[in-house]
């Protein structure tokens, strides 16, 4: 008997349907909204636009990193350098700018420190077999290490002739008006949802895109299909370390100053972030809207514990069982796929 149009329609609407539903990234965005109608409502001070505009500027330099961090994580490695990556790059920003440099040659010198970091993670791991987590590991205390060489283990907080335009550039807002009422988006959301625009569109309309996923979901069977294995993975460590590096830069401008103690631990929140979101450390899934939600739900924990009055030292401990929350509801998934 053929099919008619309205079973077609309906075939694709439950697809669709169940395909959302499986989504870990649609159950944490969920999470997330409830979280913060829940806390609308259980305290006076979530809700109102000064709390908003911190959380979402404090999302970014999470996701930011996150977002690098996932296009690693797709194709089954590990980034653990970004905390201090974010750490050598803002100092080189602060010094470099310090020593009198306009604010585009400091940009130029921590992008550029970035990159060398990008590549070395990632011939180390592509072309010589090193495994990522040693390789990483390793330079999470060399980039630390250097930033306390470069700035004698102080505090920079003079950024020379453009200093003020660097603190606009990081802490600077847009403001505009909505049925009457004067909106603020600090600028590092700006930034963010650019780079979260370009990630997904990398990721869901390119080849290279393609190939992450690839290289991700069966290497061997990429290097047998002719995709450029090798030059891929050393790209998306150079991504995960130039993300880290305009985090960096962008938090520099909004802290106005620079310590040795910067991105200390944040490469457990940026993993957290892309786990949480949907992204499998076995690779081969993950998404940049994921990367974002994940980023969201971790400075909505962190934020909700201060306005409940709980301790903030639990707040590993809640971010450390959605982490398992997470991966147990990937493992479900799978385990149901299998039957």
């Amino acid at each position: 008997m053929a099919t008619t149009l309205d079973q077609t329609i309906a075939q694709k609407q439950h697809s669709w349907l169940s395909s959302l539903t499986a989504s870990q990234t649609f159950w944490v965005l969920i999470s997330v909204m409830l979280a913060c109608i829940f806390l609308s409502f259980a305290t006076e001070s979530f809700d109102t636009q000064k709390n908003l505009y911190n959380i979402t500027r404090n999302t970014t330099f999470v996701a930011i990193i996150a977002l690098g961090m996932t296009l690693v994580i797709i194709t089954g490695g590990i980034d653990l350098s970004v905390g201090s990556v974010l750490c050598l790059c803002s100092m080189v920003l602060a010094v470099t700018m310090n020593a009198g440099y306009s604010i585009e040659i400091g940009i130029l010198a921590s992008l550029g420190t970035a990159l060398v970091i990008g590549l070395f993670n990632g011939i180390l791991i592509a072309y010589l077999g090193f495994p990522p987590f040693v390789v990483t590991l390793g330079m999470l205390s060399i980039a630390r290490s250097l930033a306390m060489v470069a700035s004698n283990n102080t505090v920079v907080f003079q950024f020379g002739p453009d200093h003020d335009l660097l603190l606009k550039l990081g802490g600077g807002a847009w403001d505009f008006s909505l049925f009457g009422s004067t909106i603020n988006i600090a600028y590092p959301v700006l930034y963010m949802v650019a780079f979260a625009l370009l990630t997904g569109f990398v990721l869901r309309w390119t080849r290279f895109g393609r190939h992450v996923y690839a290289i991700g979901g069966n290497e061997h069977a990429a290097t047998l299909t002719g995709v450029p294995v090798r030059p891929i993975k050393v790209a998306v460590y150079v991504i995960s370390a130039m993300a880290a590096g305009v985090a960096g830069i962008v938090q520099t401008g909004w802290l106005g100053a620079v310590t040795t103690n910067i991105g200390a631990g944040m490469e457990l929140q940026v993993i957290a972030a892309a786990v949480i979101g949907g992204a499998n450390l076995a690779g081969g899934i993950g998404t940049a809207f994921g990367a974002l939600v994940g980023a969201a739900l971790i400075e909505v924990i962190r934020n909700s514990l201060g306005l409940l009055g709980i301790n903030a030292f639990w707040q590993g401990t809640f971010i450390g069982g959605a982490i398992i929350l997470a991966v147990m509801f990937d493992r479900i998934r799978n385990l149901r796929q299998s039957e």
